[in-house]
């Protein structure tokens, strides 16, 4: 490259770095929100919260007698530290409620390794409360 084109591209490098700073723009933006709309978000939060449990995976593990489904979860929570147990009474049986998984897919794998110690364990989705 000869010296005149290096003195022409470093010109029109120049004018280009110029002339966006100087058609740069600033300014604000002012946002009015009614003060509502933050607590509708709020109260969409609780319940959101509220319905996760429903909207999951879990496994169960025993469906019984209440003195069974206790020892049932205790052998549980011994042998696996990954998912919390839950015993859930929906009548007339006392049932052992496993994990929360947010897809098939990780109740799946889960379901894998509970069922070499419980083998009548299966997974559902909680029908949701009215």
């Amino acid at each position: 490259m000869n010296t005149k084109s290096l003195k022409i591209l470093c010109l029109s490098l120049g004018l280009t770095l110029s002339s966006s700073i100087i058609f740069a723009q600033q300014g604000t933006v002012t946002i009015n929100q009614n003060p509502e709309i933050s607590t509708l978000l709020e109260l969409k939060k609780q319940i959101n919260a509220e319905d996760e449990d429903s909207n999951r995976y879990k496994i169960q593990i025993y469906s019984g007698s209440r003195t069974r489904a206790e020892s049932i979860e205790n052998s549980f929570d011994s042998s696996f530290n990954s998912w919390s147990s839950k015993l859930v009474y929906e009548t007339p049986n006392y049932k052992i409620w496993v994990g929360s998984f947010r897809t098939r897919l990780e109740a799946d794998k889960a379901l894998m390794k509970i069922k070499k110690k419980f083998p009548s364990a299966f997974i559902f989705k909680p029908k949701k409360k009215d």
